[in-house]
């Protein structure tokens, strides 16, 4: 596979030295999937951006953009049959040419993942406790050990009696309950990466909120760096220092998180925008997008989102936008991107 797009447009080059770069550098990421009549499905098209230490990042676009493909990338999960072209720098260390050995080191304990809906992830046989104390199971503690640190991890996600929901199963809580458990899950192996795929989505705007705010004060206390999945921008815009917008499985727009939300550079961030629900209001939404959203399997020649945006033109058509820079920490994959953001 030849992904495209030049190395210093996909912020390529020499990586900085573990200590000062970004915790993980995406370059350049590509997977492919085994299509209809042996083809090849290109899911992740060329993804690049940084997760800084101790830094929330949003991920942000419509369902089928790529963003779940591109976390369980990172976490080392692709599909069964996917191929993979690129980097995925970790520290510096490439995880993409890793061994299945050093991906298992990783995951859980450097780099650990909250699924969007803990009642698929979690296992309906095994009691909450069990399921928590896995990681701690793998340094051979005693039981009284790991049971004494099980009951701290509930507690800190905010689990009330949480010695006697650890003798729960999972179809005994509520949803709430069930996301701060799979929050102390993921807490176990003390990572320095949380990522974290729709986390709320399955849950009441209450409940919701309370889960961002924990999620915030757990990532502020320990210094770790957050990708957030989400296809909410009211979710991100509260929790995210930076955003990364995908279309079609490409990045077509990142960069700080007020600066995109509030003056996008692309016009498929400007329409999620202006999609957001007016909640004072009694529209149920403010201007939706029209059409449906590119797949894969039926991503258009050109600009992938040519076919629903005002302003499409024969360039955009026939020609695929490059992500380049547009302002200092900005970047577009629009060929019009200076005209979207205004004066």
């Amino acid at each position: 596979m030849t992904p495209a797009g030049t190395a210093h447009e996909r912020g390529a080059g020499k990586t900085a030295p573990a200590t000062d770069g970004p915790i993980l550098r995406i370059d350049d990421l590509v997977l492919e999937l085994p299509g209809p009549h042996g083809t090849r499905m290109r899911v992740v098209d060329g993804v690049s951006f940084d997760v800084p230490r101790a830094t929330t990042v949003g991920l942000i676009g419509e369902s089928g953009s790529g963003k779940t493909m591109t976390a369980k990338t990172i976490l080392g999960l692709p599909p069964e049959g996917a191929t993979l072209a690129g980097r995925l720098l970790w520290h510096g260390e490439d995880l993409i040419a890793a061994d299945p050995a050093r991906l298992r080191a990783v995951r859980g304990r450097e780099m650990a993942m909250i699924f969007q809906d803990p009642l698929a992830a979690l296992n309906p046989t095994q009691r909450i406790g069990r399921q928590v104390g896995e990681v701690p199971r793998r340094d051979r503690l005693p039981r009284a050990e790991v049971n004494r640190r099980v009951a701290e991890l509930l507690d800190r996600a905010g689990v009330p009696e949480p010695k006697r929901r650890m003798r729960a199963y999972p179809h005994e809580l509520s949803g709430g309950l069930r996301q701060r458990a799979m929050i102390a899950m993921a807490l176990a192996g003390n990572p320095a990466l949380l990522l974290a795929d729709e986390p709320t989505t399955a849950l009441d705007v209450t409940v919701q909120s309370r889960i961002l705010r924990l999620l915030a004060d757990i990532q502020a206390a320990d210094g770790l760096a957050m990708l957030l999945v989400s296809h909410d921008l009211r979710v991100v815009s509260h929790v995210a220092e930076r955003v990364v917008v995908m279309y079609a499985g490409r990045v077509c727009e990142r960069g700080a998180a007020r600066d995109v939300l509030r003056r996008p550079a692309h016009p498929y961030t400007a329409a999620l925008v202006r999609s957001v629900p007016a909640v004072r209001t009694r529209t149920a939404l403010a201007d939706p997008l029209p059409g449906a959203p590119a797949t894969p399997a039926n991503r258009p020649a050109g600009c992938a989102f040519h076919p629903r945006c005002p302003m499409a033109r024969a360039r955009c058509r026939g020609e695929v936008p490059e992500v380049r820079e547009v302002a200092p920490g900005r970047w577009s994959a629009c060929h019009f991107a200076e005209e979207v953001s205004g004066p």
